[in-house]
């Protein structure tokens, strides 16, 4: 926008330089030209309009500037919302992970114990095996000498 601001004084300046040296009475800065050809006039109206138009691009850069850094300044509440959302997010997960971890130990000790319980009682198994094995065995020799004394008293009772 400024840029064709300053191109349309150039070309004003030019075009009234232009008609001037060709005796043309019509100035393109929009001002009527009397026949006497005052040049103070038009030199002061192109002054004055070129001080408009810098005026406009100061207000143009202004506004340009005050909505920059209302983008900014909305830019930089929102990056902390997030930085303080990200920073919360990254304490329950830190909180989560840990609850697991806890859990996680709970778990592996109970496992443990249930292994170890496990083990105790199948080593109570295979002794009470051994124990039942004897005690089969003890029944079986008991019960061939008592074959064999019965066998004794019936051959001499007999």
């Amino acid at each position: 926008m400024a840029f064709r601001a300053n191109q349309q004084l150039r070309e004003d300046i030019w075009d009234h330089s232009y008609k001037s040296s060709t005796g043309e009475d019509e100035d393109t800065s929009g001002f009527t030209q009397p026949v006497a050809k005052d040049y103070g006039t038009t030199a002061l109206n192109l002054v004055h309009r070129a001080a408009e138009i810098f005026n406009g691009m100061e207000n143009h850069a202004r506004e340009t500037e005050a909505r920059a850094q209302s983008m900014c300044k909305n830019l930089a509440e929102k990056l902390q919302l997030a930085e303080m959302q990200r920073d919360s997010s990254e304490r329950a997960r830190r909180e989560i992970v840990n609850e697991l971890n806890y859990k996680t130990q709970d778990v592996t000790r109970a496992l443990q114990q249930a292994e170890a319980r496990i083990t105790a009682a199948e080593e109570r198994a295979i002794a009470a095996e051994f124990r039942a094995q004897a005690a089969e065995n003890q029944l079986y020799k008991a019960n061939r000498e008592l074959a064999a004394v019965e066998d004794a008293i019936r051959k001499r009772l007999l």
